[in-house]
C-alpha cells in the first residue's frame, strides 16, 4: 500500500489577515480564484471572526460569493474563534472545513480570541456539535505547539494531552502551529512524530511560520516526522498578527514544493496555474 497523498493547504487568509490597508474583495476573489486552479488539497480561504479584531477578512461572505468551485478539487476552510462565528460559516454549503485557534498558551489564547482556555475548549464541544450536525469538518489547530515567547508552561507532553482532549470530543484533524516561529527542526520532528505515534487515528497537520531561509529545513522536519498534511501561502507572507507585533512570514507554498518535489511527492499540481496565482501574489505582498 503506498503513502497516502500528500496535502498541502494554501493560506491566503493567513497572508492577507495582518495587512492594514484593506484589499478590495473582488481582488482577493480574484486571487482565491487562481489558487482554485492549482490543485491544492484545501483553500484557507477567509474567516468569520469580529471585524473590529481582524478587519481584513471582514468581507469573507462577499468573497465567497465570488468564487468559482465549478471546476476546483480543493476544499475551502473558513476559520472562526467562538460558536457565531461557526454558525454564520455553516451557511456556506461551500465551505467544507471550520478551523478553530486553540492555544496551549493562555497568554495567547486571551490574545488571540479574548478567552481562557476552559471558555475555548467549552466553546469547541459546541462548535464541532454543529460541524457534525451539518455535516462538515472541524481542524483545530493548535497554536504556541512548539513553545511560547510569553513564559507560559510548556512541555511537548501538553500538546498530546490537548490532542487527547480533541479526541475525545471526536475532532478528526488536528494542526500543530509554530506561532511565531520559534521551532528548530529537531523540536519539529519530535513534536509531530511524538503526536502521530500517539493519535494515528487522527490526521495531523503542521501550520508552521519562518523566515525564508528556513522554510526548507522545516518543510522536511514535517516530511521526516511523517506527517502528510502542511499549511503554506504563496512567497511566504503573513502571519498572526495577534502573536507579536513584527509578523513571521508563513512557510512559502514554493519552498514547501521545492523540497517534497526533491523528496520524490508526485504532488499533481497544475504549474502553470501555480504560476499564475505566483503572479497574482506578487500583485498583491509586494
Amino acid at each position: 500500500m503506498g503513502k497516502e497523498p500528500f496535502k498541502i493547504i494554501e493560506c491566503p487568509r493567513d497572508a492577507m489577515q495582518g495587512l492594514e490597508e484593506f484589499i478590495p474583495t473582488d481582488i482577493k476573489a480574484s486571487y482565491i480564484n487562481k489558487l482554485l486552479k492549482v490543485g491544492f488539497d484545501t483553500i484557507d480561504f477567509g474567516s468569520f471572526v469580529s471585524p473590529k479584531a481582524v478587519p481584513q477578512m471582514r468581507d469573507t461572505a462577499n468573497v465567497l460569493e465570488l468564487l468559482d468551485l465549478s471546476t476546483t478539487s480543493s476544499d475551502l476552510l473558513a476559520i472562526v474563534a467562538n460558536e457565531r462565528g461557526a454558525i454564520d460559516a455553516l451557511k456556506f454549503d461551500e465551505i467544507t472545513y471550520l478551523g478553530y485557534p486553540l492555544s496551549i498558551s493562555e497568554t495567547f489564547q486571551q490574545r488571540n480570541t479574548n478567552k481562557s482556555i476552559i471558555e475555548a475548549l467549552n466553546d469547541l464541544e459546541q462548535i464541532q456539535g454543529h460541524c457534525v450536525a451539518k455535516g462538515k469538518i472541524l481542524v483545530v489547530y493548535i497554536s504556541m505547539g512548539f513553545g511560547n515567547p510569553y513564559g507560559d508552561p510548556y512541555d511537548s507532553t501538553i500538546v498530546n494531552q490537548f490532542v487527547d482532549i480533541l479526541k475525545s470530543m471526536g475532532v478528526g484533524v488536528v494542526s500543530i502551529a509554530d506561532t511565531v516561529g520559534m521551532a528548530q527542526p529537531v523540536e519539529i520532528e519530535k513534536v509531530l512524530s511524538d503526536v502521530l505515534a500517539e493519535f494515528p487515528e487522527i490526521e495531523i497537520g503542521a501550520h508552521l511560520h519562518a523566515r525564508k531561509e528556513r522554510v526548507m529545513l522545516a518543510a522536511a522536519a514535517v516530511h521526516k516526522a511523517g506527517v502528510r498534511r502542511i499549511d503554506g501561502a504563496l512567497l511566504g507572507f503573513g502571519g498572526c498578527p495577534m502573536a507579536e507585533d513584527e509578523l513571521v512570514g508563513n512557510l512559502s507554498t514554493e519552498g514547501i514544493i521545492d523540497y517534497l518535489h526533491e523528496s520524490g511527492e508526485d504532488l499533481l499540481l497544475d504549474e502553470n496555474a501555480l504560476e499564475l496565482a505566483r503572479a497574482e501574489a506578487s500583485n498583491i505582498f509586494l
